[in-house]
């Protein structure tokens, strides 16, 4: 295969069965991203409403991510033996029920439990949905699809905090709940009408079902050389287990894949997501012009971190854009240590503003853009599923402890050294990524598992050669 690019003009255009995939993958993008971001502002009206503690505030989004990693866990299996379109479609209407069931709740308990079942279902959507659009769109163009999932949900974080504004007058938090909903059934219409992937299809035994598949979705594409191409990768995917994971060559590369999942959300990067209008009201915003209004830029931010990097990638490395997003959270964390310790916090801080958009914009130019790299490129296709799962589950577990215990950190230790916490994990991060993190840009695939296979050092050409004939 060249390694020429193509050019604008050589490159694919989406086919009919693609433009829908990347319409259903972008719809449900932004229904788990507005899922993730709408309890922020909901949650300033629910705790009045319900007369919550800190904790109770902070179950309604540990139960939501406690959800997330039952259905992560499942998801795997679950698409396997469904099929991964039918997953999708639970996904959908799981959105649905869920988030009707949310707004229809009168009491704490009844909202948690709806909560638990929406993560679920953004647990399976989690797995699922990337697997669903790398494995259906054509190979050309398969970076860019996947890249647009991720830039739809930190745009649908961001309307999920538009809408909480747009609503903050009548307080009704059901609506910014349940309006999830709409766009969930609208998207079922879609997904019925796509097949399911080529490459689920060969694993069934059903080739001619995956042909046809294969020619809706790339029109030029060479069905037999890539039935082939499918059924080697398979082959090759056959035979790994956990127990391969923690033994030599492997143990080093699944070490760092589970810190690296852990570091990325124990930072705090959700600390921001869902509780950023208590946080404004901490450094003295009121009113919710304020409390909503400024997180909803923040937010903004984020998403235009998120698109430059994805742009800038290939050109400069994955250690120095990982390396300067975590840079700019320790950075941040020690801006807003100096406003909860010196600033005034009676009108609202402009310099705590500042803060919270290098850390939300450093977190989603670095960690948010990059971290799942690692996951996919350090272990052989038979060990790469089980690769991502474990970062996706350190990912999840970091998250739950954030999502429970920030804001009663906050509340009882305050803003300074809820931020000195998270700041000495940012430099934590930073020495890890730099001491143990490989750069990866422009080297096969081969070499970088044999980087991790090597005790961590890139290895010779001979090494190589040698590695490579065995």
């Amino acid at each position: 295969m060249s390694a020429t690019p193509m050019s604008p003009a050589a490159r694919p255009k989406l086919s009919g069965l693609g433009k829908l995939i990347a319409v259903a993958a972008a719809t449900i993008g932004i229904i788990y991203g507005y899922d993730q971001g709408n309890m922020a502002g909901a949650l300033l009206f629910i705790e009045k409403d319900m007369n919550l503690s800190d904790a109770g505030s902070g179950s309604l989004n540990s139960v939501l991510v406690a959800g997330n990693i039952v259905g992560a866990l499942i998801a795997g299996k679950l698409s396997m033996a469904i099929g991964r379109k039918l997953t999708m479609v639970l996904v959908a209407i799981g959105y649905a029920i869920f988030a009707l069931w949310s707004a229809l709740s009168g009491d704490i308990v009844t909202l948690d439990i709806a909560r638990f079942f929406l993560g679920l279902t953004i647990g399976l959507s989690l797995v699922v949905a990337p697997i669903f659009i790398a494995e259906s769109a054509p190979a050309q163009i398969r970076g860019s699809l996947v890249v647009g999932y991720q830039v739809a949900t930190v745009t649908g974080i961001l309307l999920g905090y538009l809408v909480d504004f747009g609503l903050s007058g009548s307080g009704n938090w059901e609506l910014m709940l349940g309006l999830s909903a709409i766009p969930s059934v609208l998207v079922l219409f879609l997904l019925f009408r796509l097949p399911d992937t080529a490459r689920w299809y060969l694993m069934k035994g059903r080739t001619e079902e995956a042909r046809k598949t294969m020619v809706r979705a790339d029109p030029g594409v060479d069905v037999d050389a890539e039935i082939a191409a499918i059924n080697k990768d398979m082959e090759s995917e056959r035979g790994g287990g956990i127990g391969e994971m923690f033994r030599k060559p492997y143990l080093r590369a699944t070490v760092f894949v589970l810190i690296l999942g852990f570091l990325v959300q124990i930072t705090g990067i959700n600390a921001i997501t869902y509780y950023s209008p208590k946080l404004f009201e901490q450094m003295g915003y009121h009113g919710n012009a304020s409390t909503l209004g400024f997180p909803s830029i923040v937010q903004g931010c984020a998403l235009v971190a998120t698109i430059i990097s994805l742009f800038i990638i290939d050109r400069f490395g994955r250690r120095p854009i990982l390396m300067t997003g975590i840079g700019a959270m320790l950075v941040a964390s020690v801006l807003m240590i100096v406003v909860f310790t010196t600033g005034d916090l009676q009108s609202g801080s402009t310099l705590g503003f500042i803060g919270i958009i290098v850390f939300t914009a450093g977190f989603n130019f670095g960690f948010g853009s990059l971290v799942w790299v690692y996951a996919s490129e350090s272990f052989p296709a038979r060990l790469r599923g089980l690769g991502a799962t474990f970062m996706l589950t350190a990912d999840l577990v970091a998250n739950f402890i954030v999502a429970q215990f920030f804001l009663p950190v906050l509340t009882d230790l305050g803003g300074a050294a809820t931020f000195i916490i998270f700041g000495v994990l940012a430099a934590i991060s930073f020495v890890f990524v730099l001491a143990f993190a490989p750069e990866t840009k422009g080297k096969p695939l081969e070499q970088v598992r044999f980087f991790w296979q090597n005790g961590g050092r890139w290895p010779s050409e001979q090494e190589l050669a040698s590695h490579v004939d065995k």
